[in-house]
């Protein structure tokens, strides 16, 4: 009844199943594309100018004016990766993405790291875009300020409601929201440049505080300690870069040509993203726009620190505040689609996270529940598994984007650094197979954008490990670790399986056991214990034997009688019980037939009730269950579970058949 009951929620929520024929209709067109797998890098605008301003105001106000030369540094760095990837979903379109590059260019060990980096990353972005979401949503409703890890477990729990409906359906899903964001945002931008050529650009509201530098940083940004924290702000913006690799990964999901509308798409992602970047740092700058840590410590008010109650809103809605005045139907447009698009920011994630599980499941580095598709056609449990993870760490970290974000970035620049050396080793060996002029001119290009790619991704990833591994980076680093050693650990069982289970001259089928030894399991004399007699008598076994365990000597003693008195021509054994245990006298038994005719094969017959309802399960098979558990890990030893269908299993099966 539960499992008729969950089935039938399973529909409302998933919709019914869709046959393997539907699955070229879940592929993508560009226009749907671009929402699905480029909302985490655009929505990254919402966060990395906040991170950066934060980090530079350390050093006070002064130091907060060098945030549009941080900007321009992101954006040099995301153009120069978006162009690096067009080469890679050119050369590997198979979905594999950064770790297929890995592992085909630099080998198993890199493929894991790389795997193991993205599954934490693709996590990671799930936490850090709910949290931000619900920070943004306690902007427009200051009532709800203190539930943000309420609101992003929610939003985490719904977008995997949606995913789980299929890739196609989630992509309609997200469309519009991620275009009115991107229109919201630029066309703030277009308003707000206008404002400020024209004189009418006012201040932020928090552009009268005075903030208040960090102890080390009171003579601004001086020195070796000055030079840190600015590389510290470019590390904390590089998280605009997110999202980039989640094409390469999707590749298999576009329509034809594949390659070609990836590229595309990766384009008007790397133009988009930068244009909204530049936008949202230009305007922070022009309104002076001042975010801290601790607003009630590091701001100061004529000299006075602000309130402890005092709300620090994010930059965009500090803008949008400016811009379009508190209140206006403008200023809500672009705060609404922002918590929006960062939670629909997660969806790259979705979409990434299940197919690198399913490729990585079917090299054998993950359980292979993950490379097969649900329902919908989706990875059904790759989406389970990645929303499990994003919950964790929200509660574990009660949705805090400021500390989140320092474990963030890591593994993603991980991944870059490999695939785009992985690149250059495999523009290098093509080139030696080439003859044709214009097509060696083509890979040269190719080769010369991903060394370049190279060498300023493991740049970034050198500052990111040095200004970000004492805030929060090495638990990022440690859980990628972990990661491979569990799908090295995974691999290394399965292949030991298959080496267990390969066929051999032992195990040739000529070889048969010398005799069938049948067992037959007796609690009392019923009506399904007879069913198993018969079927155990049908199948013709050397000797047949029933046995019983003595728990109750009133009860023994009563089915002794019933068996006599049925003349079953089958010997019922009786097997002592001192502590009145069922399971331990039956295996020593099946023991001591095993050490006596080690070539028997073993046959134990097991009568079960068929149920209907739920609380049946409770009350029925569970010493059943328990023998058969045991006997699973007897060699020469095999089990034949003879079912009796109660009549509460009727109905239950009339109305699965109803469904």
């Amino acid at each position: 009844m539960v499992l008729t009951i969950l089935n039938a929620v399973k529909r409302v929520l998933v919709g019914r199943p869709f046959r393997n024929d539907r699955l070229a209709h879940t592929l993508l067109p560009k226009r749907i594309a671009l929402p699905i797998f480029a909302s985490d890098a655009l929505s990254s605008v919402a966060y990395a100018p906040d991170e950066i301003l934060l980090t530079l105001a350390l050093a006070g106000v002064s130091a907060v004016a060098l945030s549009p030369l941080v900007g321009l540094a992101v954006m040099v760095v995301l153009l120069t990766v978006v162009a690096s990837y067009r080469q890679n979903v050119h050369a590997y379109p198979s979905g594999g993405g950064d770790y297929e590059i890995a592992n085909v260019n630099l080998g198993k060990y890199a493929g894991l790291t790389v795997a193991s980096a993205l599954l934490v990353d693709y996590v990671l972005t799930v936490a850090v875009s709910m949290s931000s979401a619900a920070a943004y949503l306690t902007t427009a409703i200051p009532s709800l300020h203190g539930q943000q890890a309420m609101i992003a477990t929610i939003g985490v729990v719904v977008l995997a409601l949606v995913n789980l409906r299929g890739i196609k359906e989630a992509g309609s899903v997200f469309a519009v929201p991620t275009y009115i964001f991107m229109a919201s945002i630029l066309g703030m931008t277009i308003v707000g440049v206008f404002q400020a050529v024209t004189g009418q650009l006012r201040q932020a509201p928090s552009a009268a505080f005075t903030i208040v530098p960090d102890p080390g940083f009171d003579q601004g940004l001086v020195g070796l300690a000055g030079a840190f924290l600015l590389l510290r702000a470019f590390s904390s913006g590089a998280a605009a870069l997110t999202g980039v690799e989640a094409i390469s990964n999707g590749v298999p999901n576009f329509q034809k040509p594949k390659s070609k509308n990836a590229a595309t798409t990766l384009l008007l992602l790397g133009v988009i993203g930068s244009a909204m970047l530049a936008g949202i740092i230009y305007l922070a700058n022009a309104t002076k726009v001042h975010i801290v840590l601790d607003p009630a410590k590091e701001f100061l008010l004529n000299g006075k620190p602000l309130p402890e109650d005092y709300i620090q809103n994010p930059a965009i809605s500090q803008i949008a505040q400016t811009i379009f005045g508190a209140g206006s139907i403008p200023f809500y447009i672009v705060v609404a689609a922002t918590g929006v698009i960062l939670v629909f920011a997660s969806n790259t994630a979705f979409n990434g996270f299940p197919v690198l599980g399913s490729i990585l499941a079917q090299d054998g580095y993950l359980p292979r529940q993950l490379r097969t598709r649900g329902d919908r056609l989706a990875f059904s449990n790759g989406v389970l598994a990645l929303a499990a993870g994003a919950l964790v760490l929200i509660l574990a970290f009660n949705a805090d984007v400021t500390k989140l974000i320092q474990l963030y970035i890591v593994g993603v620049f991980i991944s870059f650094t490999a695939s785009q050396i992985g690149m250059v080793r495999h523009w290098g060996r093509e080139l030696k197979l080439a003859k044709d002029k214009a097509l060696r001119r083509r890979m040269i290009k190719s080769r010369t954008i991903n060394m370049i790619g190279f060498g300023m991704t493991a740049l970034v990833l050198v500052i990111v490990l040095i200004t970000k591994f004492e805030q929060g980076a090495w638990i990022a680093l440690l859980a990628m670790f972990v990661l491979f050693l569990i799908m090295w650990s995974i691999r290394a069982h399965y292949d030991n399986v298959a080496k267990e289970l390969a066929v051999d001259e032992d195990s040739s089928p000529r070889a048969l056991p010398t005799r069938v030894h049948a067992v037959l399991l007796v609690s009392h004399v019923r009506k399904p214990v007879l069913r198993a007699l018969a079927y155990a008598r049908a199948s013709r076994p050397s000797r047949l034997d029933a046995i019983t365990v003595d728990i109750n000597a009133e009860e023994t003693a009563h089915t002794l009688a019933d068996w006599e008195k049925l003349e079953i021509p089958v010997p019922l054994t009786v097997l002592a019980s001192p502590y009145r245990e069922t399971i331990t006298p039956i295996m020593d038994y099946i023991k001591s037939m095993r050490r006596d005719s080690p070539r028997d094969l073993i046959v134990v017959y097991i009568p079960e009730y068929v149920v209907g309802k739920w609380w049946e399960q409770l009350v029925h098979n569970q010493t059943a269950l328990r023998i058969k558990t045991r006997l699973h890990f007897e060699p020469g030893v095999m089990v034949a579970s003879v079912p009796w269908q109660l009549k509460s299993s009727e109905e239950a099966k009339k109305l699965q058949d109803i469904q």
